[in-house]
């Protein structure tokens, strides 16, 4: 088995250009450049005067992107403009993923959206990004651990009350912005269109040495149906049709997280969830958040047992919001159906080195695919 191609995903035909003209440096991609001067001279491109006096690394978390806490010390004009102590620093410091744009994505997010969405997000002091096809973006977020409450891990279990809270949570998210001219290809060009854009297409390709590895697994095996060990490639051909599925379909879009599981919430002390990790934020339809969250979330049991009746209470939920044009519940059904799929090519390059326990997740979502038979939908069998 050879390894899929590295493809180029973040070239755009009309780069969107950096909101801060007046910057001149290019953003870092080393650790050692996170300093206090430079953090001065960066923000100083948003608040004038303001100075970091003293900077300190408080914790460097090193996964897909780095995030690096920091405590900083500001002088009167950071205090004038009410910058926090303690920040969250968030851009690609590995170089292993400069191949794609998901960290220019997510500070556009910020910069553009956040403040638009009727849900919770972390409060954000400054996003930024190279407007040369890098893909190197960077945000200044609020240092979440101040608030009390804390972060979710993709293999908590949350139980029906607390998906159906998450749930209600997300119908609120699609719902903001729900077949909004806001989020239009005029309007918003920079938003990537869900399963348009070649970081979803080509997933499963960009991600394939992954899938090397865990395929070498013997616990991962255990869990994998065996027409799939048979011919991993059925996971790229699967995925492949959803794409052309959903490429079909004429419906209203929404805003999507883009990668709905727990890990990439924090829960708030009153028990809501803010949504975090907008890096595939999309314009695109609900299916692809809500299907990927319930069936990440949920035990194999709990899903088969409460699966239809949730998806009738997001539905509940989105027309609340004063959403339009929702369809139906049967056809909601065969949308999650396919969309599981979504979850298994998502989930079978996961390396608990990334910071998840991936094989329950895993298993969840080979067992649903099996069960709602994704596998034999997708691919005509």
């Amino acid at each position: 088995m050879t390894t899929g191609p590295r493809i180029r995903t973040d070239i755009e035909t009309a780069p969107v250009p950096r909101p801060y003209a007046t910057r001149t440096e290019r953003l870092p991609w080393r650790r050692e450049e996170i300093t206090a001067d430079w953090f001065t001279t960066l923000l100083q491109n948003k608040y004038p005067g303001v100075v970091a006096e003293h900077l300190q690394e408080v914790q460097f978390i090193d996964s897909h992107t780095a995030k690096v806490r920091i405590a900083v010390q500001w002088n009167h004009a950071g205090k004038l403009a009410k910058l926090p102590e303690r920040l969250c620093l968030k851009l690609n410091l590995l170089r292993d993923y400069n191949d794609v744009d998901i960290c220019a994505v997510e500070a556009r997010f910020y910069h553009f959206l956040a403040r638009e969405l009727k849900v919770p997000t972390a409060n954000c002091y400054y996003a930024d990004w190279e407007d040369d096809g890098s893909g190197q973006g960077l945000i200044v977020l609020e240092d979440l651990v101040q608030r009390g409450g804390k972060f979710g891990q993709s293999s908590d279990h949350a139980g029906l009350d607390g998906v159906a809270l998450a749930i209600e949570g997300l119908a609120k998210l699609h719902g903001s912005l729900w077949d909004d001219p806001l989020i239009s290809e005029q309007n918003a060009p920079w938003l990537q269109t869900a399963m348009r854009t070649p970081v979803d297409t080509d997933q499963v390709r960009i991600m394939w040495r992954y899938i090397e590895e865990n395929l070498r697994d013997p616990v991962f095996r255990s869990i994998s149906p065996r027409h799939y060990l048979d011919e991993p490639r059925r996971v790229e051909w699967a995925f492949d049709r959803l794409g052309e599925f959903e490429r079909a379909v004429d419906a209203p879009y929404c805003v999507l997280l883009g990668d709905c599981h727990q890990g990439n919430t924090y829960i708030l002390p009153h028990g809501e969830r803010l949504w975090l990790d907008w890096q595939l934020v999309r314009r695109g339809r609900p299916w692809r958040d809500l299907t990927y969250f319930m069936v990440g979330t949920l035990t194999i049991e709990e899903r088969r047992q409460n699966e239809r009746e949730l998806l009738a209470f997001y539905r509940d939920k989105l027309i609340d919001t004063g959403a339009k044009g929702v369809i139906e519940l049967d056809e909601i059904w065969e949308q999650h159906r396919r969309w599981i799929m979504y979850g298994v090519q998502a989930w079978v390059p996961a390396l608990d080195r990334w910071g998840h326990t991936s094989r329950p997740i895993q298993e969840r979502f080979f067992v649903a695919a099996e069960d709602h038979g994704t596998w034999q939908l997708l691919l005509g069998e």
